[in-house]
């Protein structure tokens, strides 16, 4: 963030920090997040470079389009389970998903 953006957002009165500080995440939560986030994403990649719609993911994992959408959006809602198994269903190895979580990991051991 620009300097002078900064110190004026100070002045009024406006904190600056993550998603993590606004949530009052612990570490441990924040890493979790982070690791769904870069799953749905890499099952989104799979998706989209295989040609596939939402739908016609959804009808391989036997879901629906919607719950396709909510899983490429790291919903709450959407379990680590139908995660993996998505991303097997596209063509993942288990060793890919490994990588995911291992790259984030790596990027995220710091915070």
């Amino acid at each position: 963030m620009d300097p002078r953006k900064r110190a004026r957002l100070d002045s009024a009165g406006w904190k600056v920090g993550s998603a993590a500080d606004f949530l009052d995440l612990t570490p441990e939560e924040t890493a979790f997040v982070e690791m769904k986030v870069a799953l749905a994403r890499y099952a989104r990649g799979l998706r989209t470079q295989s040609g596939l719609t939402q739908t016609e993911t959804a009808m391989r994992l036997g879901s629906s389009q919607s719950r396709v959408a909510k899983l490429e959006a790291a919903d709450a809602t959407v379990s680590l389970d139908l995660l993996v198994k998505a991303l097997l269903t596209l063509g993942a190895t288990p060793a890919d998903v490994g990588r995911v979580i291992a790259s984030h990991t790596a990027t995220s051991a710091g915070s």
